[in-house]
């Protein structure tokens, strides 16, 4: 059996801080369709989202840094436990974590840094009041504002996995390249099957 264990906000767009635009309900779709045509080969398991857990939704964009100041790296290390328990009863034959170009919890690869000092954190109380279009446009703002960077390195979650599930693939999906991401899957699912 070959069990992927991927970001929620993958298949449940729902997730992201700000709510969804389309490049969120495309990969979805799309990821959905791929997972389906490989239904018989493969298992599922998709985690809490560790930012939704630790500040609910919505939320404003922030990082790294600022998730693990207001601390995510607990929450994060519960979750760990959490699938570190299903793939001992499983016994997977092989583990592909899917995880999210650019997020400060689920990058694989790459993660947002700022400074945490500089994170206005009443902003986090303030978007449960804006409507979609206030949010996104103030995510953009905050983002800049902040000096949000895409940076080199795992979120807090993918730094933890990557220490406690050493042999297993670990891909990121780039939510602004959708059919090379799901290329990338296609080929190392096939590759094991």
């Amino acid at each position: 059996m070959i069990m992927i264990v991927l970001a929620p906000c993958l298949l449940s767009p729902f997730y992201v801080y700000r709510g969804p635009k389309e490049k969120e309900y495309k990969t979805s779709e799309k990821l959905l369709n791929f997972l389906s045509e490989h239904k018989t080969e493969i298992k599922i398991l998709t985690y809490p989202c560790p930012e939704y857990e630790l500040i609910g939704w919505p939320r404003p964009p922030m990082s790294k840094e600022v998730f693990e100041k207001l601390g995510m790296r607990e929450k994060a290390e519960n979750i760990a436990d959490f699938i570190g328990r299903v793939l001992t009863e499983e016994k997977p034959e092989k583990v592909i974590f899917l995880g999210v170009k650019g997020s400060p919890t689920c990058g694989v690869f790459n993660t947002t840094s700022s400074n945490p000092e500089k994170f206005p954190y009443k902003a986090v109380q303030e978007f449960f009041y804006l409507s979609k279009g206030e949010r996104i446009k103030r995510s953009k703002e905050l983002m800049r504002e902040q000096g949000f960077e895409i940076v080199p390195g795992e979120g807090v979650l993918f730094e933890i996995l990557k220490k406690r599930f050493p042999d297993a693939v670990y891909l990121e999906f780039d939510k602004d390249n959708i059919e090379e991401s799901i290329e990338k899957l296609k080929k190392v699912v096939e590759d094991a099957i």
